[in-house]
């Protein structure tokens, strides 16, 4: 795959604020229906409970500690659910992220030294100007395995037991979904604090102001309206990505919608309304991602208008999703980092139509390698958000299916070999029917591209603004690229007015128009009827 500059703020998940989940009645017994299937008895899940404590070395003591404590008071239900929470904690911790260039050196940056946005990017940019290409990555990760104290997880436990008891508005929550979107003690990848006691106590005479006390809906409302007031967005957190903890974001009073997310999760699960948060983990018509609040129905139900198109939503959970490849994969092979936790679901078709999508994989795959993933275009990059089992087959060939892909898309099948992920394919489009349109370039059939812009308006969902349309600009230079196995240059033009023109161009084919110098965060496009520029 062609060389690409990477945007440092690719990966930072964001999110207006956390997700909401209405459970006012036991979880359906299949998953399909939306739930979770139910947390599994102690007794039917013993492998599970048995890795984490083993995972857990010598912390190993202190976990049992908490097992112990609950067989000594006779509280069955508690001793369950912290075995739910134990069993489940593999991949929980605080994770920091630091600056680092392309050779793995760190570089010092701390975006709360600048007064906003803007200025750290100043500061980002002239590092780029001595270091070259930057990125955030993962510096620290501080397992809850090896960290988390017994006395924190018995309060924690305790304190959503009572929230759970007196709450009205959670009489008839299960156990099963109180495990789930209740009990947990984190909610991100933040720094642990003992947010559970201000959380309950913020809202303690809530059921008196309630029009019905038993209404959760009306309660989840009334919650979320208060804790916006608790923390505002702003932008200059993109910059930050280590999640924030409780008692900083109630001292700043800012962050990143993350952060704003997390603070929502904790005020919801510290006073039982069941809660939870969905999140596309790249938008597949623009950069970034999101995260976004969601109320759902008693079968697990539930979306939220989006401001773009997206491939895939997910829902995170805090219980190993044993049907994610990651846990199916077992370390066996290196996973693309969006598909390499355990912790979330698919849900895609709660919000979109969606189709199966079989691909004939024309490209060898690296080794031994197993899967295959199904990437949209985000950043300047192609980002795997969906796996399928290849299928060789000596019939049909080398295949992929990949599940319930968002429609109206611009796809690429994709191997990972670790480091950089590899073209199975040629580019297609999902259109919104359903049908399937690859993009092999004809280079036989050549065609002059006038293009006007290089990016379209595009809605955005963190500022509810929308960023405007980027058009050619005389004087500036540009290259057109064509994807074939990679992007392939057909020079370079300078723009003497508006549109600038490419000529020889091969017809159906994917395009990208960079600006020298940028970012590299053009959208990529095709060209229909011969002339029209219609962006992806």
């Amino acid at each position: 795959m062609a060389e690409t500059r990477r945007l440092p703020l690719t990966w930072v998940l964001t999110a207006t604020a956390s997700c909401l989940l209405i459970a006012l009645h036991p979880a359906p017994s299949s998953a399909s229906d939306g739930w979770l299937q139910p947390p599994e008895s102690e007794a039917a899940q013993p492998d599970l409970l048995q890795r984490a404590l083993d995972d857990a070395g010598a912390h190993r003591a202190e976990l049992e500690r908490v097992l112990a404590h609950y067989d000594t008071t006779g509280e069955p239900l508690k001793r369950k659910a912290a075995a739910f929470l134990i069993a489940n904690m593999p991949g929980h911790g605080y994770a920091t992220y630091g600056l680092y260039d392309e050779d793995g050196n760190e570089i010092p940056f701390d975006a709360l030294d600048y007064k906003n946005y803007a200025e750290a990017m100043a500061a980002l940019d002239a590092i780029e100007q001595t270091h070259g290409t930057v990125d955030f990555k993962r510096k620290d990760f501080i397992s809850d395995l090896d960290t988390i104290t017994a006395a924190y997880l018995i309060e924690s436990i305790d304190q959503a037991f009572t929230a759970w008891r007196e709450r009205a508005w959670a009489h008839e929550v299960s156990f099963e979904v109180f495990c789930e979107y209740i009990l947990p003690y984190r909610c991100s990848n933040e720094p642990l604090t003992a947010w559970r006691p201000e959380c309950l106590s913020a809202f303690a005479s809530l059921a008196n102001e309630l029009q019905s006390p038993t209404d959760m809906r009306e309660a989840a409302g009334r919650i979320q309206k208060t804790v916006h007031g608790w923390i505002g967005f702003s932008e200059l957190y993109y910059l930050h990505p280590t999640d924030q903890g409780y008692d900083e974001m109630r001292q700043e009073g800012l962050g990143r919608c993350e952060d704003i997310s997390n603070m929502i999760g904790y005020a919801m699960k510290a006073n039982a309304v069941v809660s939870a948060s969905d999140y596309t983990p790249a938008w597949a018509d623009r950069d970034n991602n999101h995260a976004w609040e969601v109320i759902l129905d008693e079968n697990g139900h539930g979306t939220a208008g989006l401001s773009n198109r997206a491939a895939k939503i997910y829902r995170k959970t805090f219980s190993i999703q044993t049907d994610s490849l990651a846990y199916l994969n077992d370390g066996a092979e290196p996973l693309p980092r969006w598909l390499s936790k355990t912790n979330f679901r698919d849900v895609t078709s709660q919000y979109l139509p969606t189709s199966d999508v079989t691909v004939a994989l024309t490209a060898e795959p690296p080794g031994e390698t197993r899967y295959a993933y199904v990437c949209v275009f985000n950043g300047g990059e192609w980002i795997a958000l969906q796996w399928g089992r290849i299928n060789n087959s000596a019939a049909a060939g080398r295949s992929v299916q990949f599940s319930q892909m968002g429609r109206n898309i611009a796809y690429l099948a994709a191997y990972y070999d670790g480091t950089d992920l590899i073209p199975a394919a040629d580019p297609f489009i999902l259109e919104k029917d359903g049908a399937v349109r690859v993009l092999t370039p004809d280079q036989t059939r050549s065609i002059e591209i006038e293009i006007a812009a290089t990016n379209p308006d595009t809605p955005d969902a963190d500022t509810s603004r929308i960023k405007p349309r980027i058009p050619v600009k005389q004087g500036n230079s540009y290259e057109l690229f064509t994807w074939d196995s990679g992007w392939v240059s057909h020079g370079t033009a300078a723009a003497d007015s508006e549109p600038v023109s490419f000529e020889s161009v091969p017809s159906n084919g994917l395009y990208w128009l960079v600006q020298s110098g940028s970012r590299r965060l053009e959208r990529i496009f095709t060209v229909e009827d011969g002339r029209q520029q219609v962006w992806w």
